[in-house]
């Protein structure tokens, strides 16, 4: 009997500790009920509990929850339906709420992110819904968020994965994008053509002007040559003048002058005679010297005018 008795206050003692004895792990918490009625939310950690009088009724995780939404069908402003799904990340933030606000809040959360998504794609045309994601997600958290709170959850972010439209209007609007893309396509490749033709008719006037420039530098280079020629041809003949002058002046200068000019006489009086198809015959072939007074007589008859001129000339005479 003794032994019967020791073994069973040692059950009994393993008994209770198993049902006494809770350890609740990190980030979750468990709801306390003492015969029926709330307790206590016990946190992480060891924890004792009266087996037979408190129970165990809730467990609650208090990571981060991450919840698909399922797709469903939305129609837009401009009557196009659409398959929206979506994800929503959400936690419990106070275990209480949670086990006696709602029976199953997943499923809340679940239901009202749809309600809430129908009424905000309903709001915009097709065309703003795919530009316009941000501000659907901003509108199905503020909604849920208020709704949310007497149940203990809080609803950090919701993202829409895919907008995807009927068969037939996606490809309507493929066929659209089609005729734009060929519309700019067109548009940029007469851009183009434009720009070329223009680039080509302005290479043409620069060539044009260039030539033209080109030109007009080459005259101007041939005429100031052609002016430097004529002024150095000049500047020589006066220059040679000049020195003929001052030969003519210096003593003896006179007789050669006649002398110079009796030879270039008589060289030039027998190259006409050679070239001409006549023959000329003096009318004293037996005295040159006659040729020579001929052409001296003309010389002095040249002086004397030159000398008359500048006797006239002189305003004391």
């Amino acid at each position: 009997m003794e032994i019967s008795f020791g073994l069973l206050l040692m059950v009994a003692a393993l008994f209770f500790a198993l049902y006494s004895v809770r350890i609740v792990p990190q980030q979750t918490t468990f709801i306390v009920e003492r015969l029926g009625k709330f307790s206590r939310i016990l946190s992480a950690g060891p924890h004792f509990i009266w087996p037979f009088v408190d129970r165990v009724t809730y467990k609650h995780s208090l990571k981060e929850y991450v919840l698909d939404i399922p797709e469903q069908i939305c129609i837009t402003k401009d009557n196009v339906s659409v398959a929206v799904d979506g994800v929503i990340f959400f936690r419990v933030v106070d275990p209480y709420k949670a086990s006696y606000g709602i029976n199953n809040y997943a499923q809340a959360i679940i239901q009202l992110a749809q309600t809430t998504l129908r009424s905000e794609i309903g709001k915009l045309d097709l065309d703003r819904s795919f530009e316009e994601r941000d501000r659907i997600n901003t509108a199905v958290i503020m909604a849920i968020e208020h709704a949310t709170d007497p149940w203990g959850v809080k609803v950090l972010r919701y993202e829409i994965k895919s907008i995807l439209p009927a068969k037939e209007v996606l490809e309507a609007m493929e066929k659209q994008m089609r005729a734009e893309r060929e519309k700019r396509a067109k548009i940029l490749e007469s851009e183009g053509d434009r720009d070329s033709k223009i680039n080509r008719a302005e290479g043409f006037k620069q060539e044009a002007i260039k030539t033209s420039e080109a030109g007009k530098i080459s005259q101007i280079n041939e005429a100031e040559g052609k002016a430097s020629g004529i002024l150095s041809v000049a500047k020589a003949t006066a220059d040679g003048l000049k020195e003929i002058a001052d030969s003519l002046s210096a003593p003896g200068g006179d007789q050669a002058a006649r002398l110079r000019i009796a030879e270039e006489y008589i060289k030039n009086y027998t190259q006409f005679a050679k070239a001409a198809n006549i023959v000329i015959v003096p009318s004293s072939l037996s005295e040159p010297a006659s040729i020579v007074a001929t052409a001296m007589a003309a010389y002095e008859s040249l002086s004397c005018s030159k000398e008359g001129q500048k006797a006239r000339q002189r305003p004391d005479l």
